[in-house]
């Protein structure tokens, strides 16, 4: 036995012929031969039958114009005179000829009352082949040739043909490219649309795709395992998104979709649905408030725990675990967004909150630079609750612990590029205490919730989103990832990034210019153990072949291929089944604004940016007087000496603006903000010069 290939073939055989399509052919051939046999014993009339050889024989001679011999069929053996017998001398039966003979043909009762007993073969004569094609073919097979005789065979032998040819040819080019490319014995396996569905027989959740013309399905059991989708910006992410978003939608089940860009909105927003806007500087942004979220205690650290967390995965732990346990401390206390903004702001209120407890020594006034940073890092968080609309300027209210139960309607939580770093820490929040509230398993009757997280590299670090990718399947609510690069998630997840990489079921990877990514996805798609016949050919004394098999490991897509993918094009990996396709664009209309600006104090500008005068005059409240003594306005505030218009000296805390203005046939006014939710104060210049300050007294 010759050396193995693979596990069953020999180096010998098969041949490098494509055997398979070359025995389909002679099959069909066999089957076609007899199915003519079959329409020559059971269709022709018995002279028909008996005339074929001669007709077929005359007819290829017509084509020479040929002169030969042939002996033609009487009828004789009664009183009759003998003559050519036609048609109609003969019926269905069985004769004895005189040699024993048994023919499948009787004489017609016309013959027998025309005087004949028998029929037999005449001497050979010799006639033009032409002239007796011709007098067979209109007196013994009406009018009808050779080929129009057995045509039915023949298209039965054709189908036969094309049928065997279609499982052949697929075969033999398959087994072609083994020997040229290799025969892949394990790994991964790259398939077409078509074949991708035929393999896992879908029924979930669905891309359409150019070459299918159909959706190329995902199985319904896989969609809470999640999706991942992986490429550059422009290369078609969006859309994909946007097939899913869809589907959800005809399938009425609840998404909650973090649009960075404000794309998916203007689609897919539903008001009738009771579709929730969380923005705070949108219009259509309900009432919210951290305490609200709270249905314990407990749940406070979880709450601050979002929020404070390192834009990078660097160890600056002490700087976020204690401002978060200290807000988690002022959350107990059950105040509003703007409350916990004015605490945040004001270090005293802050010393007297926490007196008492161990926080207090964080934000001791001996502790010099700790205090410093500490209040620095919690009051980061302050401006986005600023920011946030109070009850008076909005009628809906909404909390993701209420939201949880019901799942009505759709959560669009939205920005747009200026304001997506102030808006980032309270995003994040948001997605994670939804996430937080969907661990459980759904009650009979709730609908799967959808998280939809595009551009994921856009948010701060989720504690709860590596547990929910690990542990949300239980809960039967998938989550959709977009994202541009495995660097951008390391950058803030560090080395979990490769664990939360690793766990969406269903991967799909577009083209990214950036190599080690590219690389990664390379990876990630698998390597394959191909085996290789190798042919070597010598001549001399001893002329032959040489054959020796090789086996290498490779990746199944390279990484160039990643960077060469054109838009719109993608591997779609699903277990073991890789398959490669692209996607049209998909054009839905735009019926809904993605921006309605909400108009509050905190978010106009109180000076016109083209000539940088005020826009408008405030009224003071009066600060209190522990911070007038201090000038402790804001965390870490300090006093500074300015100048004024007539050289005099002003205290006043860092970090907040003053101006001097010239009021017209009037004294200088010097208009001093106060506090983080300040109104301006304008005190006369020669007034504030002696010392005289009507906001106090």
């Amino acid at each position: 036995m010759g050396t193995q290939w693979g596990r069953k073939e020999t180096i010998i055989w098969p041949p490098h012929v494509p055997i398979l399509s070359y025995t389909a052919i002679a099959t069909a051939i066999l089957f076609t031969c007899v199915f003519v046999w079959q329409r020559l014993a059971f269709s022709l009339e018995p002279l028909q039958k008996s005339y074929i050889a001669e007709y077929i024989r005359s007819g290829v001679g017509s084509t020479f114009k040929a002169h030969e011999s042939y002996r033609l069929l009487y009828l004789g053996g009664g009183q009759a005179k003998p003559r050519l017998a036609f048609p109609v001398d003969f019926v269905e039966g069985q004769t004895i000829l005189p040699g024993g003979k048994i023919v499948s043909a009787a004489l017609s009762d016309l013959a027998v009352a025309q005087g004949y007993r028998s029929f037999y073969r005449g001497p050979e004569q010799k006639f033009a082949d032409l002239s007796l094609n011709r007098w067979l073919r209109l007196t013994v097979y009406e009018d009808k040739g050779v080929f129009e005789l057995f045509v039915v065979s023949f298209i039965e032998g054709g189908l036969c043909l094309a049928l065997m040819l279609s499982l052949a040819v697929p075969y033999d080019i398959r087994r072609f490219k083994q020997m040229k490319y290799g025969r892949i014995l394990r790994g991964p396996q790259l398939l077409s649309p078509q074949e991708f569905n035929r393999q896992q027989k879908g029924d979930g959740i669905g891309f359409k795709t150019t070459e299918l013309g159909k959706m190329m399905r995902i199985p319904a059991r896989k969609e809470a395992q999640h999706f991942q989708i992986m490429g550059d910006t422009g290369v078609g992410k969006t859309q994909l998104i946007m097939q899913i978003l869809r589907q959800i939608r005809e399938r009425g089940d609840s998404a909650i979709v973090y649009d960075p860009a404000c794309e998916y909105i203007q689609r897919f927003f539903d008001k009738d649905r009771g579709d929730i806007v969380l923005n705070p500087l949108d219009e259509r942004c309900p009432y919210w408030g951290p305490a609200q979220e709270m249905a314990s205690n407990a749940e406070a650290d979880a709450i601050a725990a979002s929020l404070y967390q390192p834009a990078t995965d660097a160890k600056d732990e002490f700087f976020h675990q204690t401002p978060a346990q200290i807000f988690a401390h002022l959350l107990r206390k059950g105040p509003t967004p703007h409350q916990l903004a004015e605490w945040m702001a004001n270090s005293e209120t802050l010393e007297q909150l926490v007196a008492g407890t161990e926080m207090s020594f964080y934000i001791d006034r001996k502790a010099g630079p700790q205090r410093a940073g500490v209040l620095a890092s919690l009051g980061l968080v302050a401006k986005c609750f600023r920011l946030l609309p109070d009850k008076t300027q909005t009628d809906q209210t909404w909390n993701a612990r209420t939201w949880a139960r019901e799942r009505k309607g759709w959560i669009f939580i939205t920005s747009r590029p200026p304001e997506r770093e102030t808006l980032r820490p309270l995003h994040s929040l948001w997605i994670d205490l939804l996430v937080m509230r969907l661990l459980t398993a759904p009650q009979p009757g709730q609908k799967p919730v959808w998280f939809v997280i595009d551009e994921l590299a856009s948010l701060q670090k989720l504690p709860q989103l590596h547990t929910a990718i690990t542990e949300n399947r239980k809960s039967k609510n998938p989550i959709v990832l977009g994202f541009q690069g495995k660097s951008q998630l390391e950058v803030t997840y560090g080395h979990l990034a490769e664990v939360m990489l690793s766990q969406p079921a269903t991967k799909i990877f577009m083209k990214t210019a950036e190599p080690k990514a590219a690389e990664w996805i390379s990876e990630a798609i698998g390597k394959v153990e191909i085996e290789r016949l190798k042919e070597t050919k010598f001549d001399g004394s001893r002329s032959g072949k040489n054959f020796t098999v090789d086996r290498q490991i490779e990746p199944l897509v390279m990484g160039s291929e990643i960077g060469g993918l054109d838009d719109r094009h993608a591997y779609l990996k699903l277990g073991n089944d890789v398959a490669r396709f692209d996607f049209d664009y998909l054009d839905l209309p735009t019926p809904t604004p993605g921006f309605l600006q909400r108009r509050s104090a905190d978010g106009e500008m109180s000076f016109d940016p083209d000539t940088l005068k005020p826009r408008r005059t405030e009224i003071a409240r009066p600060p209190a007087q522990s911070e007038v003594a201090s000038g402790d306005g804001a965390p870490l505030a300090h006093k500074i000496e300015k100048q004024t218009a007539s050289g005099s000296q002003i205290e006043q805390a860092a970090g907040v603006a003053s101006e001097v203005t010239l009021a017209p046939d009037g004294p200088e006014i010097v208009r001093l903000p106060h506090g983080p939710h300040h109104h301006a104060l304008e005190t006369p210049l020669d007034e504030l010069e002696h010392g005289v300050h009507p906001g106090i007294f």
